[in-house]
């Protein structure tokens, strides 16, 4: 009798039937679909999570365009808030019922419901909306790994930070300023300009300047800044290390201009002996441990009010498409979220 309940519960919870944004081929947001999808019960090891707000990244569309491999047809989405809904056999780091936010692999947060490892589950602190849980999660996390691990930012130091009115920009900006750095800021129009300014940036620098090193080197009496944090890419990767003072560090974290090309070590050694990193989220919240360590410092310089997290557009799920498209076009500031 008991294999008999087994089984039919087994068969109920391979129907149950949620949605989510899958890709069949890879291209513009064009090829994003909403569709009805089975969800099963959760394996051991993880939580059911009914999301609630679900964050919007750039890396998203480079999983949608095929930048970064997956397997077709594919999920997207890297972020997302909710309630824990169930869990699997041996979860005992969250329990049904709790409000809990994550970053992670493999991409399917655009969706109403989904499973995930329990361990890189986060508790949401009860002065932060799931919105802005959603919205800050793995902007803010690398907001900290730039500034506090890939370049451990010294009060004092200058900087220099791409798309400054993103979301990540929006974030490191004003965490960097609450540290007593400088931030030159980099902008693509007067409207970003006053809002980046408005959150931390010292220094505007136009994105359409000729010539960004010689704007950067005026603003810091010829010497350049200490780091560029760089999610541009391809277009800037140059003009990134000619802004840099000697020994300075150079970040790249994103592509959103196309990957940068290969390049020879002399490049460093003839701009005064140079370091380039390309660092990746994960490699520092591996384990539980990280991950909560890491999110804790983030949520309090939230609650601090020290940095503060401003979610700008919300779309309904099923209009991620536009969503992205706006994104990639520019239109938007600060967070953006999608509602279920």
């Amino acid at each position: 009798m008991l294999r008999i309940l087994a089984g039919m519960h087994n068969e109920k919870s391979i129907k149950m039937k949620t949605h989510a944004i899958r890709i069949h081929q890879f291209g513009g947001p064009d090829v994003l679909r909403f569709e009805q999808v089975n969800l099963p019960e959760p394996a051991a090891g993880e939580a059911r999570i009914r999301h609630k707000a679900i964050g919007l990244n750039f890396i998203d569309t480079y999983f949608r365009t095929g930048l970064y491999p997956s397997t077709l047809p594919a999920g997207l989405g890297s972020e997302a808030a909710g309630i824990v809904e169930a869990v699997g056999p041996g979860v005992n780091v969250v329990k049904v019922g709790d409000r809990v936010a994550y970053t992670g692999r493999p991409a399917d947060a655009f969706s109403e419901a989904r499973n995930f490892p329990a361990n890189q589950l986060v508790p949401i602190p009860p002065k932060i909306s799931d919105e802005q849980a959603a919205a800050v999660l793995l902007k803010g996390l690398t907001a900290w790994y730039l500034l506090r691990r890939s370049y451990p930012v010294k009060k004092g130091d200058t900087v220099l930070l791409y798309a400054a009115a993103g979301g990540v920009g929006s974030l490191a900006s004003q965490w960097a300023r609450s540290l007593g750095v400088t931030v030159i800021g980099v902008v693509s129009t007067a409207e970003k300009a006053k809002l980046a300014r408005a959150q931390g940036c010292e220094h505007i620098v136009m994105a359409d300047d000729p010539d960004v090193p010689a704007a950067v080197r005026k603003l810091t009496g010829g010497e350049g800044v200490a780091a560029v944090y760089d999610s541009v890419g391809k277009d800037t990767f140059f003009a990134s290390l000619d802004s840099l003072r000697p020994h300075g560090v150079m970040v790249s974290f994103g592509n959103s201009s196309g990957p940068v090309a290969p390049f020879a070590p002399s490049e460093l050694a003839k701009r005064h002996s140079l370091y380039v990193t390309r660092p990746v989220l994960f490699d520092f919240t591996s384990t539980r441990e990280q991950l909560l360590a890491a999110t804790a410092e983030l949520f309090s310089v939230l609650q601090s009010g020290a940095v503060k997290i401003k979610v700008s557009q919300r779309y309904p799920l099923k209009d991620a498409a536009k969503a992205q498209a706006d994104l990639e076009s520019r239109k938007t500031t600060g967070s953006t979220v999608l509602i279920p």
